[in-house]
């Protein structure tokens, strides 16, 4: 088997990278110490800058302040005050009051979070602006953001008492089962250093009560220009014009007479021996095992330090296929499992492995990770495992190199951040590339074997397992590390058994299809064809991505369609038929026949619509569509596969039943959307009613009869090479001789929901480690189907206009919440063309629980207020703005217009010309944006909600439960009550894998405002 990218001279891109020459390099050849791509300097007070041209997105540019300023500089009374400076940031500074900055910001349609933001860590401070440049004065005044930032920034008292409840509050977020987690792993690991004790969130007393002369003292000592960058990455017609602004706003800054102090260097101690710890979290979404070996972070300056970077890098690569091959075995020892190489502060970095298993499982977990490992340094990785990895890495350095020039300006922006925070070399991508193939080849399966030894735990070992309760001990960790380190001595450890692997996808290639009738729509820019066994194909052709092809198929009918009997055990199809193999072979078979390829498609099967997707290079689509049609040919048997996926679903379930917020997002679904078994939450007596053979034959049928799917595809596509990859392929896929889930849009079941015609307001009260709050408040919304098109936009404007009224009531002028999410749902209703829509729009945020129904009829004030005198001219400007930004931005982007073709074919008006139903949903959208008025908004948030929006709402807030004593006096004092939370958002929040990724990691090391 080739496991090198094969030749394809008809693609000449992709001959580009193929014809990339080799280079003639010395390990001791030293990598460039100046960035490469960019103008980069220093300014007379110290300041550096790097400044780059980049067209991708048109017409924007990302901005960034790095700060060498983290927490780890704090004093005891200072600790969270590095992150209160963020915070004030943004809140005040000489030039800006009152969070001006967030509102000119949103003027010129930088939205607040996604395009204006910070970060604060152990080692340093993050502000980024992503802003519009084409006007030239707002680029100019971005930069001059930046230099308020930087020595500006004001921390009055009258500041900091704003500015402390969004502090307390994100405080108060991170005080959940994953926070506590990550907390007690953080102090574990950097146990002896000051890193220890110096999370950036700080500690509760000092949120609380720090002065502002404290802050100010912490800025004046530590913010200085020679500790700082400042990073332009954009569509600029030149980079000296930038440079010139950022001496403007910058370079009259005087630096100190008194030479700043240092930055100090705060070492963390190695040890020996492992460091062992059994972590109880009763709230915990599943029982973890983590093992973590520090080391110092290694310099990069020559070529054999990136070359033993690639090595690394391959090491974790094919470990990581070895975790996945065992998670997929009979009875396996852990449900997921994966190994990193991570920076955790300045001078150190870890390799972590992570493992998510059952109840009763981390031991054998831990012993099957460190005997894994222990394998490697005995036997090493065979060169056929090295081939897979060298072919994945080589396929992704090339897809970089031919998107070279499509790169996205935050992320060039990031790689210069890199250089200024951790001196890593930015060589550019050519050359990157350049290095890799040459060295590449070169890499043998010894050398990244002996990457094993920094996994051994006398290499400041820290082992450490999670928990619900508390199964194993210190002494069972200890046992487990003694048991394999005896086989590995003893040398009774196996060989890794490799398993055969087929050489081809398709078997037997199909009799390609034909095209019965081809449309044009040239306003689209999209090819309509019907193929000969009835499925519709769409293609566009675009350059936004040199190396990118996405597609979606799609038919109508799924899930609402069945009884309740069929319900549990359908709902399963996808996730048993995706163990088992849905393109005819097993998961980890299928890895790694797609060695070396960009290729991948995945299945979703909702309540009205099955659709499948995928994204791939062009010059795999050919594997892509292969894949395409062995999902319509294979059929799906469920075999020992069945167990592992029950165990996990009954894992999940019962992390749910943990989770304090479960009873609440319960609570909320039943109280908007009704006791139906669709939106009931899924019990352990569900799963024991699961026919697994119902479920796969289930799955088999929705992906089968070609004639109902529509398939859209949107990329750099060929249409001389695709078109008969297509008629192969998808026109390949036998036909049914009798129609299989046929259904029309119209005629389809529809879920039973029904939002209550009263108010109600409820408290859900669960059993919490810590407090917390969250708090949900709904309101029905009806779209009339007369004018629909318009009203799809009213609403979605009207959201946004909700979210940053409420988010600046709450927020910037009570200082009482950190964040507000307002979200619309429409997805309960059938994709019929007739009829009007309904739905719920729903403001979502957390609190002190104290204040939770005071904040819940504040936020009613603003709605009310919106409703009566309507928002002002500015408030509609800037969400215009913000909707516009984000439509450019998104006319640069494959999945936009994937997903806008997508739309046009299931929109309403949509008859048979996509054309019209395109040019339909943007006159829709142009002609809400042309009569979009204070007066106009008013009027739809008196249509589109209740009106007066106190007539019929719902509230459910999520509370702390009450000792018997304060039960009854709450009984006694007050009225019923309840909270909530958002249940789009919640009902994956206990997934098994998100906790694999997310427990040990240093993310909580880091906060964004």
């Amino acid at each position: 088997m080739d496991f090198l990218p094969t030749e394809t001279p008809s693609i000449a891109r992709r001959q580009g990278f193929r014809s990339l020459k080799l280079v003639s390099v010395s390990m001791d050849d030293v990598l460039g110490e100046t960035p490469f791509g960019v103008d980069y300097g220093r300014l007379d007070n110290g300041l550096f800058y790097y400044v780059r041209s980049n067209s991708k997105p048109k017409m924007r540019a990302a901005l960034s302040l790095a700060v060498k300023v983290g927490s780890v500089l704090e004093e005891e009374e200072e600790r969270g005050v590095a992150h209160i400076v963020e915070h004030l940031a943004f809140s005040a500074t000489q030039k800006y009051t009152n969070h001006d900055i967030i509102k000119f910001l949103e003027s010129v349609g930088a939205e607040f979070g996604a395009c204006q933001n910070a970060s604060t860590s152990v080692d340093e401070t993050v502000y980024e602006l992503f802003v519009p440049v084409d006007k030239p004065e707002l680029l100019s005044q971005a930069i001059s953001v930046l230099a308020e930032f930087s020595s500006e920034v004001r921390a009055s008292a009258d500041d900091l008492e704003k500015e402390r409840g969004a502090v307390m509050e994100e405080y108060r977020g991170g005080r959940n089962a994953s926070g506590r987690m990550q907390d007690a792993h953080w102090v574990l690991m950097m146990e002896g250093s000051k890193y220890a004790e110096r999370l950036p969130i700080g500690l509760e007393k000092v949120i609380r009560t720090v002065s502002s002369d404290t802050v100010k003292q912490f800025y004046q000592k530590w913010y200085h220009l020679h500790n700082m960058a400042v990073i332009a990455v954009g569509d600029f017609t030149d980079t000296q014009s930038v440079v010139e602004l950022i001496r403007t706003h910058f370079g009259q800054k005087v630096p100190l007479s008194v030479a700043p102090p240092p930055i100090p260097d705060f070492p963390v101690p190695s040890h020996e021996e492992p460091r062992f710890s059994c972590f109880v979290e009763s709230e915990a979404g599943g029982s973890a095992v983590m093992v973590s070996c520090k080391m110092p972070v290694d310099a990069m300056t020559t070529v054999k330090d990136y070359r033993d970077s690639l090595a690394e890098a391959m090491f974790h690569c094919a470990l990581n296929q070895r975790f996945f091959k065992i998670s997929r075995r009979k009875d396996p020892p852990y449900f997921s499992c994966s190994s990193a190489a991570e920076v955790l502060v300045r001078p150190v970095k870890a390799y972590i492995m992570t493992s998510t298993c059952k109840e009763r499982g981390t031991i054998e977990a831990l012993e099957s990770m460190l005997l894994e490992v222990a394998r490697v340094r005995l036997h090493g990785f065979s060169e056929r495992e090295i081939g897979i990895v060298r072919a994945l890495m080589m396929s992704e350095i090339e897809s970089a190199y031919l998107e070279r020039d499509q790169m996205q300006s935050t992320t060039l922006r990031d790689e210069y951040l890199q250089h200024f925070l951790r001196n890593e070399p930015v060589v550019g991508i050519e050359y990157e590339a350049q290095l890799q193939k040459t060295i590449l080849p070169y890499i043998s399966a010894a050398e990244v074997s002996r990457f094993a030894e920094n996994f051994h735990t006398a290499c400041s070992c820290v082992i450490k397992i999670v928990e619900p309760r508390a199964r194993a001990a210190i002494e069972d960790l200890k046992a487990a590390v003694l048991k394999i380190n005896s086989l590995e001595e003893e040398r009774n450890i196996p060989p890794w058994d490799d398993e055969h692997i087929p050489e081809e996808i398709v078997i037997s290639m199909p009799d390609p299809g034909s095209i019965i009738q081809q449309c044009e729509f040239p306003n689209v820019g999209v090819t309509e064809l019907l193929l000969s066994n009835g499925m519709k194909v769409c293609y566009r052709c675009t350059d936004f991505l040199d190396d990118q092809v996405l597609f979606t198929g799609f038919a109508y009918g799924g899930l609402s369609e069945l009884s309740e009997n069929d319900y549990f055990s359908c709902s399963m199809g996808t996730t048993i038929a995706g163990e088992i193999g849905v393109f005819g072979y097993r998961p980890s078979v299928l890895m790694d026949m797609l060695a070396g390829k960009r290729a991948e498609v995945g299945t979703k099967i909702g309540a009205y619509m099955r659709t499948f997707s995928g994204d791939c290079s062009p010059s795999d689509l050919e594997t892509a569509l292969q894949l395409v049609y062995q999902l319509f040919t294979t059929n799906v048997v469920p075999g020992e596969e069945v167990k592992i996926v029950m165990q996990m679903a009954e894992e999940a379930v019962r992390a749910q039943e943990r989770d304090p917020y479960t009873a609440f997002a319960n609570r909320v679904r039943e109280l908007n959307y009704g006791n139906s078994y669709f939106f009931r939450p899924i019990r352990i007596s569900d799963l024991q009613k699961v026919d697994p053979i119902r479920a796969c034959e289930y799955f088999n049928s929705c992906f089968k009869d070609p004639s109902t799917f529509t398939v859209v595809i949107v990329g750099n596509i060929d249409p001389k090479m695709a078109i008969p990859l297509i008629l192969q392929y998808l026109g390949g896929i036998p036909k049914s001789s009798e129609s299989v889930l046929h259904f029309n849009r119209d005629d389809l079941k529809g879920l039973p929901f029904t939002f209550p015609a009263s108010i109600i307001r409820e408290v859900v009260r669960s059993p919490m480690v810590e407090a917390q709050c969250s708090v949900q408040l709904a309101f029905p919304v009806e779209l009339k189907n007369i004018s629909m098109m318009e009203e799809i936009h009213f609403i979605g404007f009207l959201s946004k206009l909700l979210e940053t009224k409420i988010m600046q009531v709450l927020r910037f002028k009570l200082g009482q919440i950190y964040s507000v999410a307002v979200s619309v749902f429409l997805g309960g209703n059938k994709p019929s063309r007739t009829g009007d829509i309904r739905g719920d729009i729903s403001v979502n945020f957390s609190c002190d629980p104290d204040i939770s129904w005071n904040l819940v009829e504040l936020a009613l004030d603003e709605i009310m207020y919106l409703q009566e005198q309507g928002p002002s001219d500015q408030d509609v400007s800037a969400i215009l703005e913000i909707e516009q930004r984000a439509h450019e931005n998104g006319l640069q982007e494959n999945y936009y217009w994937l997903d806008r073709i997508l739309r046009s074919y299931q929109s309403r008006v949509y008859i048979g010309d996509v054309s019209a139903s395109f040019e339909a949903q943007d006159e829709g959208r142009n002609r809400v944006r042309e009569s979009l008025a204070p007066s106009t908004a008013q009027m739809a948030l008196q249509r589109i909600l209740p009106f007066p929006c106190r007539k019929q709402y719902t509230v459910v807030i999520l509370m702390p439960q009450l000792s018997r004593l304060k039960l009854l006096k709450s009984f006694l004092q007050s009225t019923s009550n309840k909270y909530g939370h958002n249940p789009k958002i919640l009902a994956g929040a206990a997934g098994l894998v998100v906790l694999a990724v997310s427990l040990w990691r240093y993310s909580r090391s880091t906060l964004k405002s």
